[in-house]
């Protein structure tokens, strides 16, 4: 699978996942245009990315694609608390 598959793939996983969990009475859907890649690798034949949307929603996902079994995984995540520790 090349980069752009791999990434346009990433981005409609996360929207179909997001909107299957948005509240339907709030009236809000989003597009794979409104997922951002923050970062991604591909290793061999594996590919793995981290994504979120533009909703204030504190989400952001996993997606990894395991080249040899030809299976996608999306983790989804939620952020509670960005704590500064000193050393």
């Amino acid at each position: 699978m090349n980069e752009k598959d791999f990434t346009d793939r990433v981005r409609q996983m996360v929207s179909d996942y997001t909107n299957e969990h948005l509240d339907p009475t709030d009236g809000k859907r989003i597009r794979p245009e409104d997922v951002f890649i923050v970062w991604q690798c591909k290793t061999l034949q594996n590919s793995k990315a981290m994504a979120s949307t533009v909703l204030p929603d504190g989400m952001y996902y996993e997606v990894t694609y395991d080249g040899d079994k030809h299976r996608f995984y999306l983790d989804a995540y939620k952020k509670f608390e960005n704590r500064c520790i000193p050393a």
